[in-house]
């Protein structure tokens, strides 16, 4: 190898480990997020809360207001062709 290719080589290596390591520090702050998120469902659910229902509400939130109308339109209707 010559001196230029193994110098572009260190660089490459300094900057793959920058990237991985900063993957692994956001990796690290998801979990302590996800943890986070565990004891609000928790403490929602030591009030009476029920979290299944409070995880479909978040799960509604995030999505398109028409998109979601048009679901529960066709979910209604379904419902009624069933007797429900």
């Amino acid at each position: 190898m010559t001196d230029s290719s193994n110098e572009s080589y260190r660089v490459s290596a300094d900057e793959l480990r920058q990237f991985i390591e900063r993957f692994e520090r956001l990796e690290a702050e998801k979990k302590d997020i996800a943890d986070q998120q565990k004891e609000v469902m928790a403490e929602a659910k030591g009030r009476g809360y029920d979290t299944r229902i409070m995880r479909k509400l978040i799960s509604m939130r995030k999505r398109d207001t028409n998109d979601l109308a048009e679901e529960e339109a066709v979910l209604e209707m379904y419902k009624q062709a069933l007797g429900m």
